[in-house]
């Protein structure tokens, strides 16, 4: 396995720079102009985590494994890419792109020749990303993905960590959702912690572990206080949300998915699946998510 701050490639901006690593395709760090870290740095006696692709699941299985008609297959929480070194498929300055193609391993794990094609773009005070998931086999491909940026928090601009929270685009009345001592989707709904549009971050939300919003109407975010820069995180392409971090730890995660952990008690196939999306032979399917730099 590659150190995580190995062979990263280096991207700048007017306003930011950021380091990817092509193991697991996944942002190292991300900075403002002076320097300062937004993204967590990783600790491994903590999280090893800082922005992971989650794919071809999101969350856990039941059982820890999936059902393809007569065949079961096991993947872990969030499934491999993470683990896989990808292709530096392009680089510049300002830009990369990372393809992970379907080999003999993840055949026996998940029978289908997937593409993930990762592109990170930064402009001024944005990194964009997208991922087209994409198809190159000859049958329809079931699948989820989902981006898991871990940010400061507190950020670093000398705010108390208590001040600090998330602002959603748009009111959000629906319930949220949680998981139980195994991963797994609750089927209840619990009362949403989102007030006038804003949710005060403090560790006792998280006690319960993720925070999930399966009937998110927003298509962005916003994460700071009021009197200092924030961070807008946009995705448009995806239909579910998370908020995560260990209690008492200094990140916080928002996690843009296009799928969700398998519902407790779930058995059906994997195509019918919460969450899962379907990906026609030679097509594939584009996720965005864009980080925003917003500066007082």
């Amino acid at each position: 396995m590659l150190n995580q701050q190995s062979h990263c490639l280096s991207l700048s901006s007017s306003d930011l720079t950021a380091e990817v690593n092509p193991f697991g395709a996944q942002l190292s760090t991300l900075r403002d102009r002076a320097g300062r870290d937004l993204l967590w740095d990783g600790d491994p006696t903590v999280w090893t985590g800082r922005a992971p692709l989650l794919f071809p699941i999101v969350g856990t299985l039941a059982g820890g494994c999936y059902r393809l008609g007569s065949t079961t297959y096991h993947l872990p929480r969030h499934g491999f890419a993470r683990g896989k070194l990808f292709d530096i498929v392009d680089a510049t300055s300002a830009g990369a792109a990372f393809r992970l193609r379907a080999d003999e391993t993840s055949l026996q794990v998940y029978p289908f020749r997937f593409e993930l094609e990762v592109q990170f773009v930064l402009e001024g005070p944005t990194l964009s990303m997208t991922t087209y998931v994409r198809n190159a086999g000859g049958e329809d491909m079931p699948a989820s993905f989902g981006y898991h940026p871990a940010f400061r928090w507190p950020l670093p601009y000398g705010r108390a960590r208590s001040s600090h929270f998330i602002e959603f685009a748009r009111d959000e009345p629906a319930p949220i959702r949680r998981l139980d001592a195994d991963g797994l989707l609750t089927p209840e709904g619990h009362p949403t912690p989102i007030h006038q549009r804003r949710l005060a971050l403090e560790d006792s939300l998280f006690q319960s572990d993720v925070i999930i919003f399966d009937e998110i109407r927003s298509r962005s975010v916003t994460y700071g206080v009021d009197d200092g820069p924030r961070l807008r995180v946009s995705f448009p392409d995806s239909p579910y949300f998370g908020l995560w971090t260990k209690p008492r730890a200094n990140f916080i995660c928002l996690e843009p998915w296009h799928g969700v952990a398998d519902p407790a008690g779930f058995s059906g196939d994997f195509r019918a699946k919460p969450g899962v999306f379907t990906v026609a032979p030679g097509a594939a399917l584009p996720i965005t998510m864009a980080i925003t730099l917003l500066e007082t």
